[in-house]
């Protein structure tokens, strides 16, 4: 069974081409482009990891990424940020938040791919 992703970021550009290539080698990929809808939507789907910017419309990705990983039901889904922010204590933010890689902007698309299987892969484990 597809594994499945939620891919979360306002930038289109940016969602079209990771949902492509993440398509492409067999996830199932799900898409939210602010806060509220990617919360609910880790709620209501529980995918097997989530893709998350941290600057969203409505609520920012530190605090959906806090939500879910202070919920006992949603706190082992693996959380990659994929972000712009590059300062120091922006990574430091997400690993506080629980975030389980961070991954700054333009960032290499393979990078990315294999970053999501070792998590993935270690879920399964």
């Amino acid at each position: 069974m597809a594994k499945k992703i939620l891919l979360v970021d306002d930038e289109p550009d940016i969602v079209t081409t990771i949902k492509m290539r993440l398509e492409a080698t067999g996830y199932e990929v799900t898409v939210a482009t602010d806060g509220n809808t990617a919360y609910n939507k880790a709620k209501s789907e529980n995918p097997d990891l989530i893709i998350l910017d941290l600057m969203l419309p409505d609520m920012d990705g530190y605090q959906v990424c806090r939500l879910l990983k202070f919920d006992q039901r949603y706190k082992n889904i693996p959380v990659i940020m994929l972000t712009a922010k590059s300062q120091k204590e922006d990574k430091e933010w997400g690993e506080k938040v629980g975030a389980d890689c961070y991954i700054t902007k333009p960032f290499d698309l393979k990078e990315l791919t294999a970053k999501i299987k070792e998590l993935l892969e270690g879920k399964d484990a």
